[in-house]
């Protein structure tokens, strides 16, 4: 048989092949087989050699023509399956535009978040100034000019973190109040200021304390303050956040920066003053110390405190948040779950 012979024989064959196809995969085959560098094709070739001169270009044309055939119709099958195989994914894939969407889980703000923010809008709505300060800060702002000197025996009640001898993280908010009071401007109107942040202290974490925590402290430097002002102010701030019925009480108490000095306790959310286990069968709960700014904190800013006088406060949020949601481990705010996160929610 001639190498002619064996070629049209072999497209034959292709051709029967090519049309059994019944997808991508065994066109592939029928390619590797038939066009591939050990196929019949380039073994029918190998003859060429005992061709004359004259026979050699018309078998060489012939074959590369049988190749582009087989390879046109090869890569019509192939578009015809890969075609096939897109519609079959589409229909599998589909959407019905008709079904109602998945709702996605969209983050929300934390409690503390909304607590703090609560706070804040109340004192701005009563004309106060939100500022912030550093967490970093030094002794000189942290101790000295809230009126605790070196050797001050009240450095021991905050339990400090210190980064050096001069350095620390705070242990409460109030260094801001003395940087707005070095700033403020007292012929431009009196002085009225919330400061929130984190605050640091070593102590033990339980069900009521943490090592970082928040504070938000106030304050308000002007002439004629009073303690009835800061008893008038409390109590607005206690009735916005526990209810219309809360009463307020103060009594005497000792901070280095404020004299004299107050705890603040409101009636018991839970038995409303009747007594109960939250309040200890007393009826109060503390949430706050404050008291009138001590003259030598006024006069360290370069404020004459025979004409001046303030009054300042301290409030954790943290406690407010579980007094007024009867949250009973401070630790549930920071360990993230979303059980219990959720419930201070709009979806909760």
């Amino acid at each position: 048989m001639s190498i002619v012979e064996d070629l049209q024989a072999i497209e034959n064959q292709i051709a029967q092949e090519i049309e059994a196809t019944a997808n991508l995969a065994d066109v592939k085959a029928v390619r590797v087989k038939y066009l591939g560098k050990k196929g019949p094709i380039t073994e029918a070739l190998r003859g060429m050699r005992d061709l004359s001169a004259e026979e050699r270009p018309k078998v060489g044309a012939y074959a590369n023509e049988l190749k582009n055939k087989a390879e046109a119709k090869l890569r019509e099958k192939e578009i015809a399956f890969q075609a096939a195989a897109l519609n079959e994914k589409l229909q599998a894939e589909a959407i019905d535009v008709t079904l109602p969407g998945e709702k996605l889980t969209t983050g929300t703000k934390h409690v503390l978040t909304q607590v703090m923010e609560e706070i804040e809008d109340l004192f701005v709505s009563m004309g106060y100034e939100v500022v912030e300060g550093p967490e970093i800060e030094s002794d000189f702002y942290n101790f000295e000019r809230m009126n605790l000197a070196k050797d001050h025996p009240a450095r021991d009640m905050q339990d400090t973190f210190y980064i050096n001898d001069e350095v620390l993280l705070r242990t409460h908010t109030s260094p801001v109040q003395a940087r707005a009071m070095d700033a403020h401007d007292f012929s431009a109107g009196p002085l009225k200021m919330i400061s929130p942040g984190k605050v640091y202290r070593r102590d033990d974490d339980d069900a009521t304390h943490s090592h970082q925590f928040h504070q938000i402290e106030g304050l308000v430097v002007d002439h004629n303050v009073s303690l009835a002002d800061l008893k008038g102010t409390l109590e607005l701030f206690a009735r916005h956040m526990f209810g219309e019925d809360t009463e307020v009480r103060l009594r005497p108490s000792y901070f280095p920066f404020t004299e004299p000095s107050v705890e603040i306790d409101v009636t018991c959310f839970k038995c409303g003053g009747d007594g109960c286990n939250i309040c200890k069968q007393s009826g109060w709960i503390e949430i706050l110390g404050g008291g009138m700014v001590h003259p030598n904190v006024l006069e360290m800013a370069g404020i004459d405190s025979k004409e001046y006088a303030g009054f300042a406060f301290g409030l954790g949020p943290d406690r407010v948040a579980m007094l007024k949601y009867g949250i009973d481990d401070i630790r549930h705010f920071y360990q993230n779950d979303l059980r219990f996160l959720k419930q201070f929610t709009e979806e909760g």
